[in-house]
């Protein structure tokens, strides 16, 4: 059985650990979750008693999954017997390939449609709809155990209702299914199909979730049917943090123990963790304060008693707010020796970073940053171009190279799904083969073009004959075109040069810009965030009352030693300025001032 060192864990993490029966895990920011997870699942492989059974762990991202299983690797733990991935990636490979025939929708093959095809499309269908008018952006939906869900303003329902339904029509009459139909049609089949349940029941020893308070109700019904149908031989470890639960608008709900009782209906116990490790006693007070739920936490780590700088500022104009932050960069920087990779800068929107980088890299010359407004490719991670991009832009490395097999691996998986004779590929080969390839472009985007197009030819394959692989190529460069459109929209340039490019995945080498989304998980040693204000944090369309209580409280508990929040003015026309986050607004605390 895998053991450990006895100081690489805490005592709550190893009461979580060898609980025998399943295990609902509330851990506070900076406790070790990910941690507690990785050695749970390495134990949980080590005591496997059949060849024939697996361990499932499913994460919010695929970079959280390779995280885990790289850390599970590096422990010296087999993983051939460990599925770890996303719910959609779940659901296709455990029931919708395996069992779609036995679904109306499903029985003649599907093929899934990306994002920016899904945009595309409504987008085009909404154009109908002028009284009230209606776009994308307010076609948001997911669907639960009940039907459809959407999150409209009301006065839009019917026309957001009747544009979904059109939608959905054309992607039925195309053998398409959507990311959330990938979930709906699993939990169809699943539900009026026991017998799938009762197999992969028979099949799964442990089923593990990560970030349980971002998992949607229907998931939760999927898992449950699993759990139900093994009738307590399939245990479960379910680890999240109800306080950052902010992906309510995408259906992710932080459910309570009782609830979750009921729909997996076998024995849980409920165990915390509640030591940070991360951040000071300081730091920890202030976003302790958002918390909407009352689970405990307490400074443990070595800075707990750091004399912390939090910062409150409402008096920069939006004009000027690259200068305000330019100031805190290099006094964190000159002052205090923190190094460019322990900062962060996060703010609510992507489109307003990306004009912000390019004016930090204005300012500030000799700093380097890594942000969304660097590259104009968005991080697609179901796109099949985009993981190939990834091996091509990541440079060949002893460190890196298991996870650059693993993403081969990925790549001749999905090349034999797309009807490949991938008999005489191997991982080692097709890394050999790009790492051979020569292409002297400076472009960015021609220059993944070109390799994409060189590599295939090496390959003896014409990917334009494969619908779906075709498919996602165009999507690839006609949303990359979108993306520099909206950057340069925003008046400024985007870093195109395939240099660029490979910078963004490099280690963290530089200062991280990011959305408030898009940083959770992560730490720095200080944490700059701005656009605090009403009607964007929280977003205007967002009902959950206590929302902006868990962005703050997301955004102060990524921060180590230093915070600074900056509700700017001048956001919006004068006539309706955008004022401050009110819980912000109204939170007395001791701020400090950076002179």
């Amino acid at each position: 059985m895998f053991v450990w060192d006895e100081n690489a864990l805490n005592v709550e993490q190893v009461e979580a650990i060898n609980e025998p029966d399943s295990v609902f895990l509330v851990a506070c920011p900076g406790s070790g979750k990910t941690r507690t997870l990785t050695y749970k699942i390495a134990k949980e492989l080590s005591v496997l008693d059949s060849k024939n059974k697996w361990v499932v762990a499913i994460t919010y991202t695929n970079r959280a999954a390779d995280e885990i299983k790289e850390r599970i690797e590096n422990l010296g733990v087999d993983v051939s017997q460990l599925w770890i991935g996303t719910i959609h990636a779940f659901c296709l490979e455990w029931i919708l390939k395996p069992y779609g025939c036995h679904h109306s929708a499903l029985q003649y093959g599907f093929r899934v449609i990306n994002s920016y095809d899904t945009e595309e499309l409504i987008s085009e269908y909404c154009k109908a709809y002028t009284n009230p008018r209606i776009t994308y952006y307010d076609c948001g939906y997911h669907f639960t155990s009940s039907g459809i869900s959407y999150s409209c303003a009301a006065n839009k329902l019917r026309s957001v209702s009747d544009t979904i339904s059109q939608y959905h029509a054309h992607l039925i009459s195309n053998n398409q299914i959507d990311f959330e139909q990938i979930l709906f049609f699993a939990y169809e089949l699943i539900t009026q199909q026991p017998s799938i349940g009762k197999t992969l029941s028979g099949l799964f020893s442990y089923l593990l979730v990560d970030e349980y308070q971002d998992t949607k109700e229907i998931q939760y019904v999927i898992f449950g049917e699993i759990l139900k149908a093994g009738a307590g031989s399939v245990k479960a470890f379910i680890v999240g943090d109800p306080n950052q639960a902010i992906y309510g608008s995408l259906g992710g709900y932080a459910i309570s123990i009782d609830e979750l009782r009921s729909v997996i209906d076998i024995t849980i116990q409920e165990k915390e963790l509640i030591k940070n490790y991360r951040s000071s006693a300081r730091i920890i007070e202030h976003f302790s304060h958002y918390k909407v739920h009352n689970s405990g936490i307490t400074a443990a780590g070595e800075l707990a008693n750091y004399q912390s700088l939090i910062t409150y500022d409402q008096s920069p104009h939006k004009d000027d707010l690259a200068d305000s932050l330019a100031k805190i960069i290099q006094f964190s920087i000159e002052s205090l020796n923190i190094p460019e990779n322990e900062i962060c800068i996060i703010a609510p929107w992507w489109i307003h970073l990306a004009s912000m980088t390019r004016s930090l890299c204005t300012n500030l010359p000799n700093y380097n940053f890594n942000g969304p407004g660097m590259t104009p490719f968005a991080r697609d991670e179901d796109n099949f171009w985009y993981k190939i991009a990834k091996i091509i832009l990541t440079e060949p490395s002893p460190n890196l190279f298991v996870r650059r097999l693993r993403w081969a691996s990925e790549i001749i998986e999905n090349l034999n799904d797309a009807g490949i004779d991938v008999s005489q590929i191997t991982k080692k080969t097709l890394l050999k083969q790009i790492n051979s390839i020569t292409i002297d472009e400076q472009d960015g985007l021609a220059y993944l073009e070109l390799m994409f197009n060189e590599l295939f030819s090496q390959l003896g394959v014409d990917f334009n004959l494969f619908p779906a692989l075709k498919e996602h190529y165009v999507t690839f460069f006609e949303s990359s075109k979108r993306r520099v459109e909206k950057i340069t929209n925003e008046n400024c340039e985007y870093a195109g040069t395939i240099t660029d490019f490979r910078n963004v995945f490099k280690s963290k080498s530089g200062i991280t810009v990011s959305t408030i989304h898009g940083v959770k998980g992560g730490e720095y040693d200080v944490v700059i965030a701005y656009g605090l204000l009403e009607d964007i944090v929280p977003h205007f369309s967002d009902t959950d009352p206590n929302s902006a209580n868990k962005l703050i409280y997301v955004i102060g508990s990524r921060a180590r030693k230093n915070l600074h929040l900056i509700s700017e003015r001048g956001r919006g026309p004068n006539w309706s300025e955008k004022t401050p986050t009110n819980i912000l607004d109204e939170h007395s605390f001791n701020y400090d001032f950076i002179c």
